[in-house]
C-alpha cells in the first residue's frame, strides 16, 4: 500500500497561522505520510532564514482570547500588535509547544518538501540567499502535480 500524501498551500505569515502547517506537516510525516508545503505570498516569509519578524495581530483576529476584553480601537494603538507577539510567544513557551524555528527544522528532517513560490520571490524581490537552505522553489504547476495525487490538500 502507497504512502499517504498530504499537499499544504501556506499563503499567511502570521504567527498564529504559522503553526497549522508547520504542526500538520511534521505530524503527518511522522505517520509516514510524503508531504509538500507550497509557501506562497505571505506564507513564504516563513521560510526566512529569519523568523523574528512574525508577529501576530490582534487587530483582525476577533476569537483571540485576550487577559481583558478590549475594543477594536485599542488593539489599533501602537504597541499593541507587539504586546500581542510577546504574550503568545510566552504562551507557546509555557505550554512547551516548539518554536516556528524548531518545527521547521523538524519537518526538514521528516522529508517534508518545502516549495518555494517562484512567483512570490520574484513579486517581493527576494534573493534565494534570504531563505533558509534544504527548499526547492517552483511555480504553482510544480506543486499541483504532486497536490492532484495527494489523499489530503489544505489552503492555510
Amino acid at each position: 500500500m502507497a504512502a499517504k500524501k498530504m499537499a499544504i498551500i501556506a499563503s499567511k505569515g502570521a504567527l498564529d497561522m504559522a503553526y497549522p502547517p508547520l504542526i500538520l506537516s511534521s505530524t503527518a510525516a511522522a505517520l509516514g505520510w510524503e508531504v509538500q508545503v507550497f509557501f506562497t505570498f505571505y506564507g513564504l516569509q516563513l521560510l526566512r532564514k529569519d523568523l523574528s519578524g512574525i508577529a501576530i495581530s490582534p487587530l483582525a483576529n476577533p476569537a483571540m482570547p485576550m487577559p481583558v476584553p478590549m475594543p477594536v480601537v485599542v488593539s489599533a494603538l501602537p504597541g499593541m500588535e507587539a504586546m500581542a507577539t510577546s504574550m503568545m510567544k510566552a504562551k507557546l513557551k509555557k505550554k512547551g509547544v516548539a518554536s516556528l524555528e524548531e518545527l521547521r527544522t523538524l519537518c526538514l528532517e521528516a522529508e517534508v518538501k518545502f516549495i518555494g513560490c517562484q512567483m512570490t520571490v520574484d513579486l517581493f524581490e527576494f534573493t534565494k540567499s534570504d531563505f533558509i537552505d534544504g527548499i526547492e522553489y517552483g511555480g504553482a504547476a510544480t506543486f499541483l502535480q504532486f497536490a492532484g495525487e495527494s489523499d489530503v490538500c489544505l489552503f492555510i
